[in-house]
């Protein structure tokens, strides 16, 4: 019968990147108001990046 082994990568890595996509929206929204369009949008890259890597590693350290 096997046993489960909880780590702290289940619940730290999906934090972490969400906490960047977080951040990487923030950033967009700010750089949208001031009209720095080539930085909002990589904000915006950002966000997106770090969002799908937080769903990645939720499911990789399932």
């Amino acid at each position: 019968m096997e046993t489960a082994s909880a780590t702290d990568k289940r619940v730290g890595f999906p934090l972490l990147f969400a906490v960047v996509a977080g951040l990487g929206a923030v950033g967009m929204a700010v750089f949208g108001i001031t009209g720095d369009q080539a930085a909002s949008g990589l904000a915006f890259g950002v966000a997106m990046l770090a969002g799908s890597l937080a769903v990645t590693a939720y499911h990789v350290f399932e």
